[in-house]
Parts: structure tokens; sequence; C-alpha cells
């Protein structure tokens, strides 16, 4: 299940951290976890029941932006057990990555990783980029990212900013031998966790962007949305399931031109 909040309130909580010395940590009113470890420490990935209702996970995704702002600890485990393996290509998103596994288990086997995380923005990505990208020493990485920087999960940013985090990811893995796959944004009307948001200009300034970007820099761009949109911008019906995640039909769209730009960039498994 994939969730998403607007942070309405979150600058507050973080106001609370600045309001005299004794309170220099960032805390949550409310939160169960505030005993949780901070600073430098040998393990900052304590584990903690999941949420069982709206009001718990609305907490949760607050104690993670001010405790876990990257949500570095989302993978790590999982990234040590594969440490020794070879990995061809690191799919770094996030809800339409985070979910893609589920839906199509089979493409994320001989040598292929998820490391979508839901409700991420490229600011997100660009934090924990090293731990679950760099750090695996894939072949190649395959980029798609912007979705939530639209809708606003965590503020305000600009055009630039967005592009420039995505742009930062791509030269990261270009300085340590890792090849760039970008995607575009997958098609959108609108965002039923952000309803005021009108977001079909924005996704196509955006992967005008990232076409060009790739195009000037040798990058493979997938163009997802061309496969998906409507002539309005909005998704096929069928391809999601509430305008904006995949369906198990969306994502047999996306696989084939996932696949191709895996082999354009890799070439064919040996």
């Amino acid at each position: 299940m994939t969730f998403h909040f607007r942070l309405a309130g979150l600058a507050p909580a973080i106001m609370l951290g600045f309001a005299s010395p004794a309170l220099a940590e960032t805390q949550v009113p409310g939160d169960p976890h505030a005993a949780d470890p901070v600073g430098i420490v040998a393990d900052p990935c304590p584990a903690h029941p999941a949420p069982t209702d709206q009001a718990g996970w609305v907490t949760w995704n607050l104690h993670m932006l001010t405790r876990d702002f990257g949500q570095l600890c989302r993978y790590a485990e999982a990234n040590r057990a594969i440490a020794a393996q070879k990995v061809r290509v690191v799919f770094m998103g996030d809800s339409i990555t985070d979910n893609w596994i589920n839906a199509d288990p089979q493409l994320f086997t001989e040598g292929l990783v998820d490391r979508g995380i839901s409700g991420q923005t490229t600011a997100q990505m660009l934090v924990r980029f090293r731990q679950d990208v760099i750090a695996l020493k894939p072949q190649a990485v395959h980029i798609m990212a912007g979705t939530n920087d639209i809708a606003g999960n965590t503020g305000a940013a600009t055009m630039d900013t967005v592009f420039g985090n995505i742009q930062s990811m791509a030269e990261l893995a270009r300085a340590h031998g890792i090849k760039v796959i970008i995607a575009s944004i997958p098609p959108a009307a609108a965002f039923p966790w952000s309803p005021d948001k009108r977001p079909v200009p924005q996704i196509a300034e955006m992967n005008a962007r990232l076409a060009a970007y790739a195009r000037a820099n040798r990058f493979a761009f997938v163009d997802y949305h061309a496969a998906m949109a409507l002539a309005d911008g909005g998704m096929k019906p069928g391809l999601a399931s509430d305008g904006v995640h995949p369906t198990p039909e969306g994502y047999a769209v996306m696989r084939p031109l996932a696949l191709a730009a895996v082999t354009g960039t890799l070439g064919a498994k040996r």
C-alpha cells in the first residue's frame, strides 16, 4: 500500500528544535519514538512496528522527515545482503518504482535491483544515492523522479532545483563509472494526495528538460510518458489505479521500454 502525506504543520515541528539550546534535537510532538538515538551512532535504524491508523502514519511520516530524511534505513539491511552480488541496474525512484517490484517481481532478477521509496522527492533520493546506488556498484542506474516534487511532498522547490537534483544523481553515477538511464515522469492529470496541484504543464516541462539533458550527455532516455499519456496529459484508462500509480497493465507497458533502455545501455546480457 502506498502512503503520501502533505506536510502542513511540519515547519512548526521543526522550529521546536531551535527554540532553545535544550531543544536542539528536532522532535515531533506526540512521536512515540522520540527517544530513538540521534547523532553519530553505530545503529541509527531501530525497528518499530508499522502504524495501524492514519494518525499513526502521519506521525511516522513526520518522524521520518525529521530523523531519517532520506530514509537510509529502508534498504540498509537489503543492501548489505546483496553487497557481494553483481548488480547490473539499480532502479532509483519513488512509489512508481517502489510498487513496480510487487506488480512485476520477475523484472527484478538477474542483477536488476529495485530501490524505490514511496513518497520521496528528488532531494530525498539524492541523500540516499550513495548508499542505495553507488555502494552497490551497479553497471547502470535508472533514475525516475519528480512526481512528488511537483506534488509538494517535502515543500516548495523551483524547477531548476528539482532538475538539478536529478542532474546531481546522474553526475554522481557517471563519476563512479555507472552508466545512466534517465526516465520521464509518467503522466498524471492530478494527484489524489495533493488535489490543488495541476501537474500536466510542469510534468511536460520537466520531461523536456530531462530528454534534452539525456541527449546532451548521451544517456539513455526512457519516455514512459509518451507511451502512457492521453492527449490532455493524463494517464490512459486502465494503466493506473488512481491516475498516477501504474496498474499491472501500466507496468506491462513500461517493462519493454525499461528493458530496451537497459539493453541499449549495457548490451545484451551474457
